[in-house]
């Protein structure tokens, strides 16, 4: 799994070939959404409120939701442990605009590495179908596999945002990042 973060392998396992998955959509995110100042990252398309770094902010959620509290049963740790979500269900895409470009960065980056760390724990005790220890509101308990299949399309799908927001900020477009 040495070039795992690079894509999924040509010919792996299921778990190889669903991690490379995920790093290569988040490898393409990064790319979209990086190196950006305060003003870009609040760019929005048309009518909609989404911006890159609302993208950011709510992609570091993510990852703490699924693979630290729903994959392990942790706390996702701060901020997302401190925020009243019935009282301010978008606070990760509303603040973003008041925070700086290096904290909306690091915060999805450090997100990233540690839903890393989470998963290789969780796979060393276990397969794919392994149960998260966390379930869906309606008791059923889905699998890592589920986990990592639901990853892979909210990344697919908001790299596709970013895609066009980025396009529109200053015309990067392209599939794949350079090496």
């Amino acid at each position: 799994m040495d070039n795992i973060i690079d894509g999924p392998p040509a010919a792996g396992t299921e778990a190889e070939t669903l991690i490379g998955s995920l790093e290569r959509q988040r490898r393409t995110f990064a790319w979209k959404a990086g190196g950006l100042d305060a003003d870009a990252l609040r760019v929005t398309l048309g009518a909609g409120p989404m911006t890159l770094g609302g993208l950011l902010n709510h992609l570091a959620l993510v990852e703490a939701d699924y693979f630290t509290y729903k994959l392990l049963g942790e706390d996702p740790g701060a901020p997302w442990n401190t925020i009243n979500w019935d009282e301010d269900p978008d606070w990760e895409w509303r603040t973003a605009a008041d925070e700086a470009p290096e904290v909306l960065y690091r915060r999805w980056e450090e997100a990233v590495a540690r839903s890393r760390v989470n998963l290789a724990r969780a796979l060393e005790n276990g397969d794919l179908g392994r149960p998260l220890k966390v379930g869906w509101p309606d008791g059923r308990t889905p699998s890592i596999r589920r986990l990592m299949v639901d990853l892979i399309e909210e990344y697919a799908r908001h790299t596709g945002h970013a895609d066009l927001i980025r396009e529109s900020i200053d015309g990067l477009v392209g599939e794949d990042p350079p090496r």
